[in-house]
């Protein structure tokens, strides 16, 4: 495998940075973060419409660009140094990846066309209200009859719920676990019966909704691939996502390095730059350790998504695990090394730091994930 990116994909990168640094800067960020959307819809419209960067890792022949998976690690990563604030990881990724690993070749064709073009946001909800990683986490509950189906129950912390046109629902049959029983179904956002309403969220550059089911009814349309088999692709779209998730956060890291630097080396005490000091360089140095661990797990992981790879399990949970400790410890690091502004609201430091939290804790926290490469090397 080889972790440099060509010259296309190192394109698409400086093109994204560039973008990112006018239109997603720290007054914008907090534009979106006061509105009710908690984002930008030109911005959107701008970023997947326009740019393509909703459809890059979709196939052609569902309206996609079909670049692949490391194109889509390459921006994440950008993204996740800016703190985009953009429906991106809801729709994009969670909700496209959801359809491309249970959808059939019909529903594929019918949804993702309108999700590569960001005219159509999705976002996928599974977990019930005290959360969870996986199909084992599943909550809500369907009842067939027939070639129609009633579901009932409620979900927490769906990522751009509140907002997304339509919703990837996992329900599971009665008296089923784990991923036994699951089956998906695209709902309407609409449809009667549903109920969603926004969180309050620690991390205000990202929107958590509940979604709560009263008997919702479904027609067999809905119903993604086959009855009961939607609990191995569930668990596959997570894994893909949360490679996507760690890139990101790779991203953030970074960010909070490249600031900490700046900072120690404009900011002087006793007569001299902080940076000078022993104690401050080797904090600095440590995080880049930090980060560059990470992004070598991410890149890793995203080559391993890419050639559909019988390790996507475990590379998905060391990506997630690495980089969920790396941002998270850049992002206190960076708050030390800022000192008293750190943590004011004209610095973005506590915005990568209210991120790197709730980063860490969504789709798996890094010891689930330890447990799961455990798991898979026979521990």
């Amino acid at each position: 495998m080889d972790f440099r990116f060509n010259e296309e994909q190192e394109e698409l990168r400086a093109m994204a940075k560039t973008l990112l640094e006018e239109k997603n800067n720290s007054d914008s960020i907090r534009k979106a973060m006061e509105s009710d959307l908690g984002w930008d819809p030109s911005l959107w419209k701008q970023i997947s419409s326009e740019l393509g960067w909703a459809s890059v890792h979709i196939p052609e022949e569902y309206g996609g660009l079909g670049l692949g998976y490391v194109e889509l690690v390459a921006l994440m990563e950008i993204m996740g140094a800016s703190l985009l604030c953009a429906p991106f990881l809801s729709s994009v990724v969670l909700g496209a990846n959801a359809l491309l690993e249970a959808g059939d070749e019909k529903q594929k064709e019918n949804y993702l066309p309108d999700i590569a073009e960001g005219t159509s946001r999705s976002a996928l909800a599974f977990a019930g209200l005290q959360g969870g990683t996986g199909a084992e986490s599943v909550g809500a509950t369907v009842q067939r009859n027939g070639d129609a189906f009633a579901l009932e129950g409620q979900y927490g912390f769906v990522l751009d719920g509140h907002s997304a046109d339509c919703l990837i629902l996992a329900a599971r049959s009665p008296g089923s676990q784990g991923e036994d029983g699951v089956s998906l179904f695209v709902v309407p956002a609409e449809t009667e019966g549903l109920e969603r309403r926004a969180l309050p969220t620690m991390d205000q550059t990202r929107r958590l909704a509940q979604i709560d089911l009263n008997q919702v009814k479904l027609p067999a349309s809905a119903l993604l691939g086959h009855w009961e088999s939607g609990g191995p692709a569930l668990n596959r779209s997570l894994d893909l996502s949360a490679i996507a998730l760690s890139a990101e956060q790779v991203g953030g890291a970074q960010s909070c390095l490249d600031m900490s630097v700046a900072y120690a080396l404009e900011r002087e005490q006793f007569g001299r730059a902080i940076g000078s000091f022993q104690a401050i360089k080797h904090k600095c140095a440590d995080m880049m350790v930090l980060v560059e661990s990470a992004r070598s797990a991410a890149y890793y992981a995203a080559c391993v998504a890419n050639e559909r790879s019988d390790e996507l399990a475990v590379c998905a949970s060391l990506s997630k695990a690495y980089a969920s400790d790396a941002y998270f410890q850049c992002a206190a690091d960076a708050i030390q090394i800022h000192g008293g502004v750190g943590f004011t609201w004209e610095y973005d430091i506590h915005l990568h730091f209210k991120r790197a939290r709730s980063s860490e804790h969504f789709l798996g926290d890094p010891t689930h994930h330890r447990e799961n490469v455990a798991r898979e090397i026979g521990l």
